[in-house]
């Protein structure tokens, strides 16, 4: 079971290498926001399977901090692009 958690989250590591190049490339700001979003997804998702895997639970709330942070950040850009608009 640990190796198929272990897989899962090695695989959630190459979705962020893949939003990296978004990043990187993204013609918008919206295309790099959305890779962003997608590294604190992919990121929690990775801290809970290493949690389980490892059995770490202090791995957990990192991960829920991570979740909260991209939720502020999500909320940060759309209030500046909002601003920005006016």
């Amino acid at each position: 079971m640990n190796t198929l958690l272990l897989a899962a989250a090695l695989l959630l590591l190459l979705t962020i290498l893949a939003g990296l190049w978004r990043v990187v490339r993204g013609p918008t700001a919206a295309d790099r926001m959305l890779a962003a979003q997608l590294f604190g997804t992919s990121g929690v998702g990775t801290l809970l399977l290493l949690a389980e895997a490892w059995q770490q639970p202090a791995l957990r709330d990192v991960a829920l901090i991570f979740a909260l942070l991209a939720v502020l950040a999500l909320v940060a850009f759309v209030r500046l692009r909002h601003e920005g608009a006016e």
